[in-house]
């Protein structure tokens, strides 16, 4: 257990995400900002030059799951083809934020 766990507490896990497919200019960006808000997870979302969309998520490893799986969903214009993961240190960000 981490120093910054609290006792009985899964611990804060952190993801980032490369998502592949069509998720620019379909609002995924803003969608996955308010999922992630809505399971209380932390970290942000952002647009990459290459049509791919980069998120990074931290909290309890379930609500990430739960993204992920969101994600594949999408809003109804969105078409994911692929998310590529990636496990990193939690930076025990406090808020998820739409970056631009």
């Amino acid at each position: 257990m981490s120093d910054s766990q609290e006792p009985g507490t899964a611990p804060r896990r952190r993801q980032r995400l490369l998502i592949q497919g069509r998720v620019q200019g379909v609002f995924f960006r803003a969608s996955v900002c308010e999922q992630a808000r809505s399971l209380g997870l932390s970290g942000w979302v952002r647009n990459l030059p290459d049509g791919t969309v980069e998120a990074v998520a931290e909290g309890d490893q379930g609500a990430i799951e739960a993204l992920v799986k969101y994600c594949f969903e999408g809003p109804p214009l969105a078409r994911v083809t692929g998310i590529e993961r990636t496990d990193e240190p939690p930076e025990q960000l406090t808020s998820f934020e739409l970056r631009y």
